[in-house]
């Protein structure tokens, strides 16, 4: 393994373990075994570093999410999701950090923008058990989009307030009832 990748190693244990901004160069290097000039020379900076491993921790989904239960199981998909917001507290919260930074920072904006697209086609392919190659586009700008959705404001319940948030019982139970106000036609 070279030095780049033993950054990006190095950088996805510092945000599961220390979050995004307790994590310093140093860490980083030290976690690496390698010197602070080698997070300059591969990357430009510790925050592209760290931008980088978050990403690309989002991608893989295993670590963050869990491991995946199989389509259309929406009830062990929200309680995997709610176990990995408690499990994994400094990398959802690095998650928001990031989105807080990029308000400031056009080209990570546009990184996020671009991660959000895939985060809406997985989260389509969570739910219906179709590989992401072939959702349609109407799939994964509705049913991907609104799970999406669902999971920024869970996350941030229960990185809030865990003990008032809801479980994945009363969230299906939450889906039901708003989908039976959803007139038809609309």
């Amino acid at each position: 393994m070279g030095n780049r990748e033993k950054l990006l190693e190095a950088a996805r244990e510092c945000l599961f373990a220390k979050g995004y901004e307790r994590t310093t160069v140093r860490d980083l290097a030290s976690a690496a075994g390698v010197s602070m000039a080698a997070i300059g020379y591969h990357f430009g900076s510790k925050e592209a570093l760290l931008n980088q491993a978050l990403f690309e921790a989002l991608d893989s989904g295993e670590r963050a999410f869990g491991p995946s239960s199989g389509p259309a199981d929406l009830g062990a998909l929200w309680r995997r999701l709610i176990e990995a917001f408690a499990t994994n507290k400094t990398f959802w919260i690095a998650n928001l950090e990031t989105v807080l930074r990029a308000q400031r920072d056009p080209e990570l904006r546009a990184q996020l923008a671009a991660g959000l697209g895939q985060g809406r086609a997985g989260m389509a392919r969570e739910v219906t058990g179709t590989p992401e190659d072939e959702l349609s586009e109407e799939t994964v700008r509705t049913l991907g989009s609104v799970q999406l959705a669902l999971v920024s404001g869970l996350m941030m319940q229960h990185l809030t307030d865990p003990g008032s948030a809801p479980t994945a019982d009363e969230v299906l139970a939450g889906l039901r009832a708003l989908a039976a106000h959803v007139p038809e036609g609309e």
